[in-house]
Formats: structure tokens, C-alpha cells, sequence
């Protein structure tokens, strides 16, 4: 049996999980950036002071990469607290997940080291062997010069390319570059036919510089831009009554994709139900992969009221994690109801509108029988006030105690004041979820909360997640 202190580590652990999920220091609808930061660094400054390992191995986990970065940093900063075994067992963590990290959030985070002053030797040789993983420095150097410039500086490297030096410390000294794409950019200069080779951030500069009209400029790029770079555009292009640059929607990330669905007015979605309804079943399949159709009978209760409309920096994001979870839970049931707190029945068409009947929503979920239920909601039941906790309280204690029903609440939403995502009941688990494709192991992370297992297992499965994780990054380096 655990003891008073496992069970206080084990629920430390599990707070901090679900903050470094869902927060990302950013305004959400009930608390403003400063309190975001603030809680989630006292949350970072309390792991690493008393949970040293754990706070490492949550480098494994489904943290978002604002977190990871964050985790990365003070492992670093604070690597001469550190024994030498834990120095060795963080090294590979931290090569790991920076390996999964996009490259402007990694450039940010050396930037941060170098700002910092963090300059010790495995600092150095983690920024080394990260640099020397990328597949091609030179479009590094182009699209994210200012970054890999600063880095090479802070670690005391040469650039590998013999023309990479030139190119980043004096770029315009060269009449000539054999290197295609340092070519192309020391061309676009002069050339605007060259601009339209470039990555669309380097392009950006040169069309400006060129006087190119922003229609026609975005019209003639969009090939090159990233799938995010075009989502971001739409937003941006809607809002202001600009040209709309088109999505691809093939391959596009579930998640990613919900928030594109969301950002179009009702009559476009109406307009292209056929289409975006295919992109949203197809992406929910490629998550649910083999497991599709295997969890039984599944009823879901998906927050729509207007809390889920987020923030002016995360618009829409607590509805679209709804939006996401309730294609991937269709895609991995066998049968599936969703109940939007609403009352709408056409998820396509769903916006943030109107109060939380979370528990008038559980109460028609229980009806249907399901084997399970998964709750996506911030956790604010407010239609009557606390009706959800009364009815998982009975419903746990006199008619499922046996837990017949498997019952788990996921929560996009971290709550600053409490130090945690906000909980509907102490008689189901609850975990916080960024992304739908980390739903299928969250539901398992959740089994920790529910307090029917301790501390042994929590850091069992947190230590079989750290190596699958550094053997498949070892694996994918020596292919």
C-alpha cells in the first residue's frame, strides 16, 4: 500500500501533467495571460525542486511544447543540481524531445539559453547534436537565420556547409552561391521570380521589398507555405476582409484541422459539408488507426457552451479539442452517440453559445448505457450550478459502484487559481487534453487520477513511456 507521501507525489504529479497539457501561459476565458504564467511557473519551480526525475520523464508524456521547451530549460539552467546519472538519463530526454519540437520553438528556446547564460558543456553538446540531426542547415539558414545564427555563436560551433558561414554572418559578400537555395535568396534581392522559391516567411520580406501587391504575392506562394502558415493566413485574411488563401485539408492534424472548421462562418461549412465532413473522418481514422471501432459503446457530452470559445490567443481552442475528440470517439467506437450541452445535433455547425448544462447532458449520456463516457467540458457546470458533481457522486456510489460504466472528464482548459484543470467530481478522474490525438492516452493516464493506483504504477508507466520514447528516437538515428 502507498504511503501518506506516495499518494501526495503521485497527486503532485498528476496536477502538473494536466497544467503542462493544457497551458501554454496564454489569456483563456476565465483568467488573463499573467495568472496563466505565473501558476504554471510556480507549478515548473515545484516539480524540479522536489520531483527532479518526474519532472524529466514528463518530457515522455503528451505535454504541449510551450511546456516542453519550459521543462527543457530549467533542466538545463539547473543542471548542476544534477548527478551525474540524472544528468545522463535528462541528456536523452531532452535530445528526444527536442527531435519532436518545431524548429522555431527550439531556435526560441537556445535564444533563451543563450539570454539566460546557460552555456555549460552538455548544453553545448545537446545544441550540437541537434543542429547536426536537421536535414538541410541551409534552408535552416534562410527561414530561420537570426535563430542559428545565435546558436552557433552561443555553442561555440562552425557551420558544417563551407558556405553557411559566409551566408550568416556576411551573406552579401558573395557574388555567387552553389548551394541552390542560398542562391535563390541572394537572387530575390534583385529577382522577383526568385522570392517564390523561398519559404514563405523569407518571401514575405523580399515582397515587400519589391513593392508586390499582397493578393498577388499570397496567390503565387501558396505552394510553398507551411500547413500551418496557411491555417494562420486564413484567420488572419477572414478577420480583416483579405484574400483567403485555401487550405489543404489532406493530412492535415485533427486537432489542427477542427480549428480550421471552426474559424469559417456557418454558410461555408453548410456550403462544404461534404468536403470538410470526409477531411474530418479521414483525419479521426488515420488517429484511431487499429483501435477503430474497438471501444464498445460510446457516449460523449462535448462543451459548446460560450466559455469554449476560449481567448482573442486561443480562439475557439477549447471547442475544437471538443469538436476533434468527437470525430476520433466516433472513429473508435463501435457505437456512438455525442450530446452537445447545446442541444445541437450538427456537430459541423457548432459554436460557443449559450450556459453549461454539463449535468443535464451526463444525466441523458447515462440514459443511453454506454460502456463509456467521456466528458469534454472547462468544468464550469453552471446550468443549475453543480448538478454534474451530484449526478456522477450517485450515479458512482448507488447505481454503477461497481464502475460498469468507465466514466472519464477531459478538460482543455487549465485553471490558474486552482493550480490544475477544474474538475467536475471527485468521483471521476479528470485529465487535461490540448490535442484529440493524445485522447486515447489520456483516458489511460487518467486511471492514475482515479486514485485506484499509487505511485509505483504511475512511475512505472511514466518509465515505460520515457523508453519507448528514447528507443525509437536512437532507432530513427541509425537508419
Amino acid at each position: 500500500m502507498d504511503s501518506y507521501g506516495d499518494l501526495i507525489a503521485a497527486d503532485d504529479v498528476l496536477l502538473f501533467v494536466n497544467a503542462a497539457i493544457t497551458s501554454t501561459g496564454q489569456r483563456e476565458f476565465h483568467s488573463d495571460a499573467d495568472e496563466q504564467r505565473l501558476s504554471l511557473d510556480f507549478l515548473h519551480a515545484y516539480m524540479l525542486g522536489n520531483y527532479r526525475d518526474l519532472y524529466a520523464r514528463v518530457l515522455a508524456l503528451d505535454i504541449n511544447d510551450h511546456n516542453a521547451a519550459l521543462v527543457i530549460r530549467r533542466l538545463l539552467e539547473t543542471a548542476g543540481e544534477a548527478t551525474a546519472e540524472q544528468r545522463r538519463s535528462e541528456g536523452r530526454l531532452i535530445a528526444c524531445r527536442l527531435a519532436t519540437l518545431p524548429p522555431p520553438r527550439v531556435y526560441g528556446l537556445f535564444g533563451a539559453l543563450r539570454r539566460a547564460g546557460v552555456n555549460n558543456r552538455r548544453t553545448r553538446a545537446i545544441m550540437r547534436d541537434w543542429l547536426a540531426a536537421r536535414p538541410d542547415l541551409a534552408f535552416d539558414a534562410v527561414k530561420y537565420r537570426s535563430g542559428l545564427k545565435r546558436a552557433l555563436r552561443h555553442a561555440h560551433l562552425a557551420p558544417t556547409a563551407e558556405e553557411l558561414g559566409p551566408f550568416l554572418f556576411a551573406p552579401l559578400t558573395r557574388k555567387h552561391y552553389a548551394t541552390p537555395l542560398l542562391e535563390t535568396w541572394r537572387r530575390a534581392h534583385y529577382e522577383q521570380a526568385a522570392l517564390y522559391e523561398l519559404p514563405y516567411t523569407a518571401a514575405e520580406g523580399f515582397a515587400a521589398k519589391h513593392g508586390i501587391p499582397r493578393d498577388v504575392f499570397l496567390e503565387r506562394i501558396a505552394p510553398r507555405m507551411a500547413r500551418l502558415e496557411t491555417l494562420r493566413l486564413q484567420e488572419s485574411a477572414r478577420r480583416n476582409g483579405a484574400t483567403e488563401v485555401r487550405a489543404d485539408l489532406a493530412g492535415m492534424p485533427l486537432t489542427r484541422l477542427a480549428t480550421y472548421v471552426l474559424s469559417l462562418p456557418v454558410e461555408d461549412r453548410l456550403r462544404r459539408r461534404a468536403e470538410l465532413t470526409h477531411a474530418l473522418e479521414s483525419a479521426a481514422g488515420r488517429v484511431a488507426g487499429t483501435h477503430r471501432g474497438s471501444w464498445g459503446r460510446v457516449t460523449a457530452v462535448l462543451d459548446d457552451s460560450f466559455s469554449a470559445f476560449g481567448s482573442v490567443h486561443k480562439r475557439r481552442r477549447p471547442l475544437a479539442a471538443a469538436l476533434a475528440c468527437h470525430y476520433l470517439l466516433a472513429a473508435l467506437a463501435g457505437d456512438y452517440t455525442g450530446l452537445w450541452t447545446s442541444g445541437r445535433s450538427d456537430a459541423l455547425l457548432t459554436y460557443p453559445y449559450g450556459p453549461t448544462p454539463v449535468g443535464r447532458r451526463i444525466l441523458d449520456a447515462l440514459d443511453t448505457a454506454p460502456s463509456r463516457l467521456v466528458i469534454v467540458s472547462d468544468g464550469w457546470d453552471n446550468a443549475p450550478p453543480g448538478l454534474a458533481a451530484e449526478v456522477l457522486r450517485v450515479w458512482r456510489t448507488r447505481f454503477d459502484p461497481e464502475r460498469r460504466t468507465s466514466i472519464v472528464h477531459l478538460n482543455p482548459v487549465y485553471d490558474a487559481a486552482d493550480f490544475d484543470v477544474r474538475r467536475l467530481s471527485p468521483a471521476v478522474p479528470t485529465a487535461g487534453i490540448r490535442d484529440a490525438e493524445d485522447l486515447p492516452a489520456l483516458v489511460e493516464l487518467a486511471q492514475f487520477a482515479e486514485g485506484r493506483t499509487g505511485l509505483a504504477e504511475l512511475i512505472a508507466y511514466m518509465d515505460t513511456r520515457a523508453a519507448r520514447m528514447t528507443s525509437g528516437h536512437d532507432q530513427e538515428r541509425a537508419q
